[in-house]
């Protein structure tokens, strides 16, 4: 029962915490961060980098009809990054390693580029399975090649990404595993060899992510 009608007001009400105070925050989660936050080198650093993307894609897919069409694959560049450099720390599931996450951003893309170049640019699509200045009776052959190529590109998306990670980590894991069996002099090269492999996946992380964007990219300009 309360003692006194402004005990309402008292930020200690309820199990006697002042929890109550964390309301105050909420407020701040829908200010959007402009307003009260100045932008810092790593935020000038993530634009410049979406920029220099946005800049490159459009020019790839080579169709200015479709306003922010970069933004999809920018934001597939942005995840698959995130991913794989959240798998370097230790005990991280790193979920770009697996193919059902790789198919799974590598078979809908494809798919759908497929369905909207098929449906709207029909012509357009049964040209891209003949090379220009392919013989004639070289044309059967390019038709079956061609399409058997375009057939298994998720499939080289996917298993490119998800190899990639695998031979990263995997000698990382096995060089770690034979740490307690050296002499301390061996130790001391191991922890440099691993740290030298750090970097090098780090970059394959990075490398990894752009080229599948790009290869994204390069695959949606084909349908138009």
């Amino acid at each position: 029962m309360m003692t006194n009608l402004f005990s309402t007001f008292d930020p200690s009400t309820n199990f006697n915490l002042s929890l109550n105070w964390m309301s105050t925050f909420l407020g701040m989660i829908f200010i959007p961060m402009m307003f009260w936050l100045i932008p810092s080198r790593l935020n000038f650093m993530w634009n410049k980098i979406i920029m220099t993307l946005h800049n490159e894609f459009k020019i790839l897919i080579g169709n200015n009809k479709i306003k922010g069409s970069t933004l999809i694959f920018i934001s597939l560049f942005s995840f698959i990054l995130f991913n794989n450099f959240v798998g370097l720390f230790p005990y991280i599931f790193t979920s770009t390693s697996h193919l059902i996450l790789t198919l799974s951003l590598a078979l809908p893309l494809w798919l759908s580029f497929m369905i909207y170049g098929w449906i709207n640019n029909t012509m357009h699509m049964f040209a891209h399975l003949v090379p220009q200045g392919t013989p004639p009776i070289l044309m059967p052959f390019m038709v079956c090649i061609e399409t058997i190529s375009n057939i298994i590109r998720p499939g080289t998306l996917g298993v490119r990404l998800a190899a990639n990670m695998i031979a990263g980590h995997l000698l990382i894991t096995l060089m770690g595993n034979t740490g307690p069996s050296l002499s301390l002099t061996m130790v001391n090269f191991l922890i440099i060899g691993q740290f030298l492999l750090l970097i090098l996946e780090s970059a394959v992380a990075i490398i990894q992510s752009y080229v599948f964007a790009v290869l994204s990219t390069l695959y949606s300009s084909e349908v138009n």
